[in-house]
């Protein structure tokens, strides 16, 4: 059995077939996701998993070099938005490595997914609670 903190199998999958600078999105449960781009679908019910939780989940299993987000969370959702930079500060410490934040405009997010490997799309009920990571390197 795995032993790491990430169980969910297509989850892992996805971060053990990463290269550097793929990208991954993990969004709230009203982003719409390109038909072309494979969904990782965890929502269960409103807020559960939380976007919070998944970004966790996902910044311990991978190494993140990178992230996108919409220029309208911080605007709209300040909250979530510091909790979200927290996160990145502990795993820039954790990591001994930085993590480069851009911000764009939420519709050159929507459109900067069809990029991405993998959408990831939790429960959370939030506005513009997403992000987009790039897949760094552990060397």
């Amino acid at each position: 059995m795995k032993k790491s903190t990430l169980i969910n199998s297509d989850l892992s999958y996805l971060v053990a077939t990463l290269g550097h600078t793929d990208e991954i999105t993990i969004c709230d449960a009203g982003l719409p996701i390109p038909d072309h781009v494979r969904r990782i679908d965890l929502a269960l019910t409103h807020g559960v998993p939380s976007f919070e939780q998944t970004v966790k989940a996902i910044l311990d299993e991978s190494q993140i070099e990178g992230v996108v987000i919409a220029e309208e969370f911080k605007e709209i959702s300040p909250a979530h938005h510091a909790v979200l930079i927290d996160q990145l500060k502990t795993e820039e410490v954790r990591c001994n490595k930085s993590i480069n934040i851009a911000y764009i405009s939420h519709e050159e997010f929507k459109q900067r997914t069809n990029d991405s490997r993998a959408v990831i799309r939790t429960g959370e009920c939030t506005p513009y609670a997403n992000v987009i990571f790039q897949a760094g390197v552990t060397f």
